[in-house]
Formats: structure tokens, C-alpha cells, sequence
């Protein structure tokens, strides 16, 4: 190093700053070369974030349980069905003095889709009264695992008491609930 600020300074002028050029950019050079590392991740590394997402991924996935989920939503939809159908029946009690449709007998049936002559869907019940000019209801409201080509999927029946009830069922409930409803 010396060696060279002694020919630096016996030289003048060009020479001068190319000689300084050449010295620091060797002097870089050199100093980069020994100490440059590979960047970019190991194979330790990249498996390691593999793994932990994937526990993640199943911590979510079992969290969120998809198949509980959508049991729940059908479970949810057949509420509203069973309630829809008693609202009808209901609102029919209503304009007719309090009388309940001849058509729903004593002992449980399964309730027939809408257009469905009473031949096909044996021994379903024919609510058609409600569904007659869309009075009441547009439709029968079906089960929604689809459980019958002919029927709703739902039951329904009255009491026999003096003061009696009209109860209507979803049979098809999952994660072992029971959706039965009285009015």
C-alpha cells in the first residue's frame, strides 16, 4: 500500500487519478469477491415455512369444520320451511274461521310438492289449498337434501284434543337435531 502512494505521488495529473482508479477498484473488487454470500433461502429454511403453513392450514380447515357448516345451514333452511308451511296454515286458519285444512289428518304424512297429484306421492298429504292462486304460499317449500322426487321432505299431522295443534316435522335434521314445530 505504501508501494503505491509512493508511485501515486511521483506521478502527476491523469496518470494520478487512474493509478488511485485501478488501486480502489481492485481494493473493491478483492473486499467484495471474499465476503459475497449466495443469497436465497436454504432447502432447511423453505421447508420449515412449508411445514408450518401447512399446520396452520389444517388448524383453520379443522376450525372451520366445512361439513358441520353446511349441516348447519341445512339444518337452518329446514326452519324456515317448517315455519313457512305453519305460517300458511296458519294464515288459512285465519280466513277460514279457524278451521285447519281437511287435508292434514291425525297420524304424520309427508306433505306433497306442489303440482304433484296425490296418486304419485302416496301417502302424502295435498296442501294444495294454500298454494291455490299462490294465496298463502307460492310452494311447498322442499327439504334441502332433496330426500323425495314427490314430497317435501316434511311432515305434518294435527292433535286430536278439543283445541288441537298442527305440528309440522323436518325428519331429515342432521347432527342429530330435531326440528318439529307446533302451532
Amino acid at each position: 500500500m505504501e508501494g503505491v502512494f509512493l508511485l501515486v505521488a511521483s506521478c502527476h495529473g491523469i496518470i494520478k487519478q487512474q493509478i488511485i482508479f485501478i488501486y480502489f477498484f481492485m481494493k473493491s473488487f478483492i473486499h467484495t469477491s471474499r465476503t459475497t454470500k449466495a443469497r436465497g433461502f436454504t432447502l432447511v429454511e423453505l421447508l420449515l415455512v412449508i411445514a408450518i403453513i401447512a399446520i396452520l392450514a389444517a388448524i383453520v380447515i379443522i376450525a372451520i369444520n366445512p361439513a358441520r357448516q353446511l349441516a348447519q345451514a341445512n339444518n337452518a333452511q329446514r326452519r324456515v320451511n317448517v315455519n313457512t308451511i305453519l305460517n300458511a296454515v296458519n294464515q288459512y286458519m285465519i280466513d277460514n274461521r279457524g278451521r285447519i285444512p281437511t287435508a292434514i289428518p291425525t297420524s304424520t304424512a309427508e306433505i306433497c310438492l306442489t303440482g304433484t297429484a296425490t296418486s304419485t306421492c302416496v301417502p302424502g298429504i295435498d296442501l294444495s289449498v294454500l298454494t291455490n292462486n299462490e294465496l298463502y304460499i307460492v310452494s311447498m317449500p322442499s327439504d334441502p337434501s332433496g330426500v323425495s322426487a314427490t314430497g317435501t321432505g316434511y311432515y305434518i299431522h294435527k292433535t286430536t284434543s278439543t283445541n288441537p295443534r298442527v305440528i309440522v316435522t323436518a325428519p331429515s335434521a342432521e347432527l342429530s337435531e330435531t326440528i318439529s314445530v307446533s302451532r
